[in-house]
């Protein structure tokens, strides 16, 4: 991981001397346009990779006001640990120096091991984000814009796809099947028109041939005749040569003659030179010794009248550590009066927190009240059920006034549907008259009664059913409840708690019987008394039927029939009552369960307001805002004690401060009872001469030490330079200086001929003449008579020459008459020029569709070996950017591009979404990237204003993903002011005109 730590820019752009002294993990840079925002970033690339050359288009940021250029980082390498970066003005990328922590200093080398070897086009196009990559989306439709985001996801920039077209641009150029206008299709058509022209005259080239031939026979006997020229000509060159050097060669051979006869002269290169010029050096280094002992004489005299005072400057360390301290006295008695006024302000707080709570308790005993998260979940838990107890009591009192009003109005029907229907003796008179008299009716009457009976029979069967159901349930209950009570006896009676036992024996028994009588329904009685009169009805009938004469009497049957619509009314109406009635029941049950929970819920109240230590009234009414105020006043109770703690301590560091003070007047100053800044000011003054005294005495005894080196120096020197006289002058092997200078004379002649024989050497140097021919022509005495027949020779093949010229020329007529003025040789020309035309344009072509196809072979072995797991991380980002709108990235099954599925599994492509869905996903696939295929390379990730086409809810979604990125330091540079709420104050640093503050 590379993470900026700190950054100081010496000159760069408008910014100068600006320092940065800490980078956090997410760095916002707030600043107006021109504030210097894409100068820091700017900055930043530049450092880690070099300031642009004048040959690129980028800026420079070359300060206009300064001659300081470049800066310095200071980074935290995983591996390597804190490294400083600085980079200055020098070669064409700037100087660059790198020194880690633990010593190592280093240059580029050292620079791209902490970089990983990225250079400056992968790193932006990876890490930085601009508004140009938004705005390219922009202007992007079709499946180029699909290309684009491929392209975004594979290096970080578009330049995948812009390859990938040009590539396809420039193969289209060159040849298409089936196409006319592109060069090898345009190149393909001529070449084989001129095939067809050229076997048209193949069949005349027999003739041809043979001339030919001809022509290449004389042809090959021209160039031997030739040859014999050139050698011949040669030789004559040589033979001109040598009269112009000969007399040369002949005073070589003398000199070196002389040379061996005077033989080998043992003298020193530049003898004489060198002792007149130890001559010249030994007599002034004499007169400069005579000079320094005079120099260090007066030196001593001078360090006598200057001895500084040691005792004062031994404890010179601890004496500027006390002085640097007074300013520090200053701000510890402002410290102090703040905390005063804090204190005093805490008691206020705690004062008015007191009068909320209506309380009275000390210090100690509200810090002692146990306010723990357990507490806390209890308050808040109690709160919660005592305003949930509240609803729900106006609730039950909403529905008891309802049950109970339907209650009363089916009581009253009832009553009106009882006065409704006939007396029990008037419908039974009438049931036996009409029964007696009217056959039909009777019938009628049974067929009704097995109706009933078989409606009953039907009912009383789910009844038996749901009692089934209703009773497994009770039984399930009573034996959960009466083992509870058991359990409830037998510890009472081994706990010897009576009461308790008591309690759980009637409850045992009192549950069995409520349990017991539930058993038996209402509603089954009621339905067995009705089978039972029906039955009995039925046999009465039957019966009369057999023996009875029948007559009619259809006003009787009509009353009758009346009666028996009331009584069948009234029954449902006894069903709805004793419905309504359980309805009712179960109400007043709620109720009675509601008043449990309440009890049990004042009950912990209270238990919480004593260890709260307030009172029942407001532990009732405001349990929650007093357990809030009892927090708040511990913790100004802590916060009030740190204080307390803190004032201690400043009392002692100023009392420290003041003693140590005092001593020091006493021991150096002659004035004493002054005020503390006129001691300190005193007291600077006096260790300020001490200082100068000693620095005077140091800087004598250094030049004293100086002029002592410089004479042993000037002492050594001498003794060499007469050692090397000695030398020289045995070298020469003579015993006296006049000797030395006759032996010289000597060799300075023997030297001089040297410098002629090189001379010579040099002019032969450049000759034709080897050394081996040189030897040979100075024994040869006719030299123009050699030259004269050589050039009789020549002319000879010259004649010959020309002859064969002749022949020749008379064969190429032949030829050129057959050749019809030249058609074949032309096309023929022309053919293998547009072939080799063609083969060149093939070439190039082959180049394209290999680069295109290794182009092809890396996407694909991209899309399966690496991009899956960038695309799985992209689906997160973006499926978080569009609140689970859109769900998965596709890989566009045709070419490179991707396709988007929507919450409802539609797929669209790219350039079918909206322009800030689009941006969405390229922000997504950049930070996939980052975060999956370049990991490894955890580098910081730098956005400058990418997100302003955003509205406010997907730029607070952008920045929240953003934040959830731990493994890359961020730095995010921003003009707009709205943003600065998603951000911690503490991060965002305040650009304004080359300054930087934090914004609080």
């Amino acid at each position: 991981m590379l993470k900026l730590v700190s950054m100081h820019i010496y000159g760069f752009g408008q910014l100068e001397n600006l320092k940065i002294d800490q980078f956090a993990d997410f760095q916002v840079f707030y600043g107006q346009n021109e504030a210097g925002k894409s100068t820091i970033m700017a900055f930043i690339h530049a450092i880690l990779f070099g300031f642009p050359t004048k040959q690129q288009s980028e800026l420079r940021y070359e300060p206009k006001h300064s001659t300081k250029y470049g800066g310095n980082l200071r980074v935290f390498h995983e591996e390597l640990g804190y490294a400083t970066i600085e980079r200055v003005k020098g070669k064409a990328a700037g100087d660059v120096k790198v020194v880690l922590d633990n010593g190592k200093v280093g240059n580029e080398e050292l620079l791209k091991e902490l970089i990983a070897n990225f250079d400056k086009g992968i790193f932006q196009s990876i890490y930085s984000f601009n508004l140009n990559g938004l705005q390219n989306i922009h202007q992007m439709k079709g499946e180029a814009l699909g290309k684009f985001l491929f392209s975004a996801g594979t290096l970080g920039t578009e330049q995948l796809a812009r390859t990938e077209n040009y590539l396809q641009k420039e193969l289209d150029a060159r040849f298409k099947p089936g196409g006319k206008k592109p060069m090898l299709n345009e190149k393909l058509q001529e070449l084989a028109k001129i095939n067809s022209e050229l076997k048209n005259v193949a069949s005349k080239n027999m003739e041809y041939e043979t001339l030919v031939k001809q022509k290449a026979s004389i042809q090959q006997q021209m160039d031997e005749t030739n040859k014999l020229v050139s050698e011949i000509q040669n030789k004559v060159e040589k033979l001109n040569e040598w009269n112009r050097i000969e007399s040369i060669v002949k005073e070589e051979k003398w000199i070196k003659t002389e040379l061996s006869m005077q033989g080998e002269i043992q003298f020193p290169t530049r003898g004489i030179e060198r002792l007149e010029k130890l001559n010249g050096q030994i007599l002034p280094i004499q007169a400069e010794i005579n000079s320094l002992s005079e120099r260090i004489d007066m030196v001593k005299n001078e360090l006598k009248s200057c001895v500084p005072d040691h005792a004062l400057l031994e404890n010179e360390g601890e004496l500027l550590t006390l002085l640097d301290q007074v300013p520090l006295y200053n701000q510890l008695k402002l410290e102090t009066e703040r905390l005063e006024a804090k204190q005093t302000e805490f008691d206020e707080k705690l004062k008015v927190l007191k009068d909320k709570l209506h309380v009275s308790i000390d210090e100690q005993d509200l810090l002692e009240i146990n306010t723990n998260i357990y507490m806390r979940d209890q308050v808040e838990a109690l709160s919660r059920l005592a305003k949930r107890l509240s609803d729900q009591n106006q609730d039950l009192e909403v529905q008891y006034e309802t049950e109970k009003a339907a209650l009363e109005k089916m009581e009253l029907e009832v009553q009106k549907a009882q006065k409704s229907c006939l007396p029990e003796q008037d419908r039974l008179l009438l049931e036996k008259q009409v029964k007696e008299g009217d056959l039909k009716n009777l019938q009628a009457e049974l067929k009704a009664i097995e109706d009933k009976i078989d409606f009953l029979r039907l009912t009383s069967e789910r009844e038996k059913a749901t009692k089934v159901k209703t009773e497994k349930q009770k039984r399930f209950q009573f034996f959960f409840f009466e083992c509870i009570f058991a359990v409830m006896i037998c510890y009472g009676l081994l706990t010897k708690q009576w009461i308790l036992a008591l309690v759980g024996v009637i409850s045992f028994v009192f549950f069995a019987v409520l349990i017991f009588k539930s058993f038996k329904m209402p509603l089954e009685i009621v339905v067995d008394k009705t089978m039972h009169d029906l039955l009995d009805k039925e046999k009465e009938l039957k019966e009369r039927l057999q023996d009875v004469s029948f007559t009619n009497i259809t006003k009787l049957e009509e009353q009758l029939k009346l009666d028996r619509k009331c009584r069948d009314h009234l029954n449902l109406l006894f069903i709805k009552l004793e419905q309504q009635q359980a309805q009712f029941e179960k109400v007043i049950a709620k109720y009675e369960e509601w008043e449990h929970a309440y009890a049990e819920n004042k009950k912990q109240l209270n238990v919480i307001s004593k260890e709260l230590k307030i009172p029942e009234n407001i532990a009732s009414s405001y349990l929650l805002e007093a357990f809030r105020w009892i927090e708040e006043s511990k913790t100004i109770l802590r916060e009030k004690e740190q204080l307390l703690s803190r004032l201690e301590k400043l009392n002692q560091q100023k009392a420290t401060i003041a003693n140590k003070m005092r001593n020091y007047e006493e021991l150096y100053l002659p004035q004493k009872g002054l005020d503390l800044h006129n001691t300190a000011y005193l007291l600077r003054n006096r260790l300020k001469e001490a200082q100068e005294n000693l620095i005077l005495s140091r800087e004598k005894e250094k030049l004293m030490q100086g002029l002592e080196a410089e004479i042993k120096h000037r002492a050594n020197e001498l003794d060499l330079l007469q050692a090397e006289y000695q030398k020289l002058i045995q070298e020469a092997g003579t015993d006296t200086e006049h000797q030395f200078y006759e032996l010289g004379e000597k060799a300075y002649k023997t030297e001089e001929l040297k410098e002629k024989l090189t001379a010579l050497q040099k002019q032969l140097h450049y000759t034709i003449l080897t050394e081996e021919e040189r030897e040979v022509l100075l024994n040869v005495y006719k030299t123009d008579e050699l030259i004269s027949e050589c050039n009789q020779e020549s002319q000879k093949l010259r004649a010959k020459l020309k002859n064969l010229q002749e022949e020749q020329a008379s064969i190429k007529h032949e030829l050129q008459l057959l050749e019809e003025g030249g058609t074949y040789s032309d096309i023929l020309h022309h053919f293998k020029q547009k072939k080799y035309e063609l083969e060149e344009a093939a070439k190039e072509w082959t180049v394209y569709a290999l680069a295109q196809k290794i182009l092809k072979s890396t996407i694909d072995k991209y899309k399966n070996d690496y991009l899956p797991r960038m695309l799985k991380k992209a689906e997160d980002y973006f499926f978080f950017l569009t609140n689970g709108h859109y769900q998965r990235i596709h890989l566009h099954p045709i070419g490179i591009g991707f396709l988007v599925e929507r919450d409802d599994h539609t797929l669209f492509e790219a350039n079918e979404l909206s322009q800030a869905t689009t941006e969405q996903l390229y922000v997504s696939v950049r930070l996939a990237l980052v975060t999956t295929l370049y990991d490894q390379y955890p580098f910081p990730i730098m956005i400058d204003d990418s997100f302003v086409n955003f509205d406010a809810g997907r730029t607070e979604k952008v920045i929240n993903l953003l934040q959830q990125i731990k493994q890359n330091q961020i730095l995010f540079f921003t003009c707009h002011s709205h943003l600065l709420p998603l951000f911690q104050k503490e991060s965002i640093l305040s650009l304004e005109k080359g300054t930087v503050q934090i914004i609080s």
